[in-house]
């Protein structure tokens, strides 16, 4: 993984959770900015996955387990989807929430994925 990539998600992440939350706590559904923060989040996993794929062979290799890490990356993948689903299905404060502790989760994941490329010994 790359370092300021990383950053970057992590920032993404946790600032599209916390705006929705916000709309959550403040009793409204979620509205576009919502979704696409979501999604934004989605294509940064999307690109992450790609770099994954690519470093190795540009000598950038995992020292932890390379299938903890790529079994973090699908699941992290396949949350937003899910969270946008359930938002697109049910317009409630409560999908706003939904879709805030989705994007924090995806955070924590890539905090743990990077550990888990850079910092652990085989």
């Amino acid at each position: 993984m790359i370092s300021w990539f990383t950053i970057i998600q992590v920032v993404v992440a946790s600032l599209a959770g916390l705006y929705c939350i916000g709309l959550g706590i403040a009793k409204r559904s979620p509205n576009d900015a919502a979704i696409l923060s979501v999604a934004l989040v989605e294509v940064l996993l999307i690109a992450q996955f790609v770099v994954a794929l690519v470093a190795p062979g540009f000598g950038n290799v995992a020292t932890g387990s390379v299938l903890e890490f790529f079994l973090y990356l699908v699941t992290a993948l396949l949350i937003p989807p899910i969270a946008v689903l359930w938002a697109l299905l049910e317009r409630s404060r409560w999908s706003s929430v939904v879709l805030g502790i989705a994007a924090i989760s995806i955070a924590i994941m890539i905090y743990r994925m990077q550990q888990i490329w850079a910092i652990q010994l085989a």
